[in-house]
């Protein structure tokens, strides 16, 4: 039994947000057996993902041609411990994840994948827009012929929404609560670590 129409538009929606929200994607083709990975910001629109591409990078020449592609969004994730709820639980792992499923076409047209790039920084700038990437910036001409333009169809959509849900409402809010405090430090450490190298 499939779950009620509102009940799928509420996931497809929470989805988008995840991909909105984190566009920095995980991007997997297969060539003889082989995982091709690349991380590269996608942004949705249209009902379709968009993505540009270094023409040297061995994954470009599989963004064509109707091939077969996966594509994973990661929200944030964290530890939850047993300590911050008020009833008796088990430790867990909290996350969000988007897994696509679709077929990529590689987009020619170099006026289109100019726009395509303009469009993308306005998205990223978004909400304060500090930086807008001039269409008659000669790099940005000079740069054209080393990116490929990619567009993706997708034909599956999973969320996976791991988020204690299964608990009472104070234990939901105590690991909502977790996992904002959890990736906010864990980021911190893990930058001033990366900076003092």
């Amino acid at each position: 039994m499939y779950p009620p129409k509102q009940h799928q538009d509420n996931n497809l929606q929470h989805m988008v947000k995840v991909l909105k929200t984190y566009p920095l994607a995980t991007v997997i083709s297969v060539k003889d057996n082989q995982p091709l990975i690349t991380h590269l910001p996608l942004i949705y629109e249209n009902e379709k993902l968009v993505g540009h591409i270094d023409i040297n990078n061995p994954q470009a020449q599989l963004l064509k041609n109707n091939n077969d592609i996966t594509v994973i969004f990661g929200g944030p994730e964290c530890y939850i411990s047993p300590s911050i709820y008020s009833t008796t639980q088990l430790p867990t792992w909290n996350y969000i994840k988007v897994h696509l499923k679709g077929k990529v076409k590689g987009i020619e047209d170099k006026a289109a994948l100019k726009q395509s790039l303009i469009s993308m920084t306005e998205f990223l700038e978004a909400p304060h827009h500090q930086y807008v990437l001039d269409a008659n910036n000669p790099r940005l001409d000079a740069n054209l012929k080393y990116i490929e333009m990619f567009e993706i169809t997708i034909t599956n959509w999973e969320g996976k929404f791991k988020l204690s849900q299964d608990k009472i409402p104070t234990d939901i809010e105590a690991a909502r609560q977790e996992l904002i405090r959890a990736n906010q430090i864990s980021i911190e450490k893990l930058l001033d670590s990366i900076f003092k190298m």
